[in-house]
């Protein structure tokens, strides 16, 4: 997967096309992240224990991973993530402008 927690990601199709946001975690194993403000549900909790409140929250859910793009620290743009290998490490860059992503 060339997405890791911690980068800036836009959205490329559905209800929330054009938003962006910041990784929150990332699922190799069903493909699937979750975006800060992206596919926002509400879910209703119920107090467990004395002094715990009940009521609805807000909460981020999974989206697949091939719908969303990175972008790109320097040119602002949506890219690819490509690599390259710099003092016997791996890099990813941006595709576009060759910049280093974190």
């Amino acid at each position: 997967m060339r997405i890791k927690k911690g980068d800036n990601v836009q959205v490329l199709s559905g209800n929330d096309k054009g938003k962006t946001g910041e990784v929150l975690e990332v699922m190799p194993k069903s493909g699937k992240v979750i975006v800060k403000g992206v596919n926002v549900r509400k879910k209703h909790v119920k107090a467990r224990k004395q002094g715990e409140e009940s009521g609805i929250l807000s909460v981020e859910c999974s989206i697949p991973s091939s719908k969303v793009n990175v972008v790109c620290p320097k040119c602002g743009k949506t890219t690819k993530v490509g690599y390259k290998i710099e003092k016997d490490e791996k890099v990813r860059v941006c595709k576009k402008c060759g910049a280093k992503l974190k």
